[in-house]
């Protein structure tokens, strides 16, 4: 369990590294709410985005990945950062998935929760 704890917090750092070369700006990581955790949170132009990193060394589906459970949890944790943040209420909202794969391949899924 270690291992692949440490290989996700890698994960996080290494897309949080990704999305700034894409100009994005990091707003939190590992943001918590009583609902749960987002793992990222960042902006871009007039976007907030929310983004779920996955760290897999084998081959599942991306449909597999997340369950509507976990897709529930993070739209809430979302409305709560929204609330709390009122300079971000003219902006828009995304959802992305993050796949970090084997040999750090990345995915970037925009717009997962459509």
């Amino acid at each position: 369990m270690k291992k692949t704890y440490q290989f996700g917090i890698i994960a996080e750092k290494i897309v949080m590294f990704f999305l700034r070369l894409k100009a994005y700006q990091i707003l939190e990581w590992r943001y918590k709410t009583h609902f749960g955790e987002i793992d990222i949170i960042a902006k871009k132009s007039r976007t907030i985005v929310v983004i779920e990193v996955k760290a897999r060394s084998s081959k599942i589906l991306f449909e597999e990945m997340l369950r509507p459970k976990q897709i529930k949890r993070i739209k809430k944790a979302a409305e709560i950062f929204i609330a709390k943040n009122p300079k971000f209420h003219n902006h828009d909202l995304r959802f992305d998935f993050i796949e970090v794969g084997r040999f750090f391949k990345i995915q970037h899924r925009k717009n997962f929760l459509l």
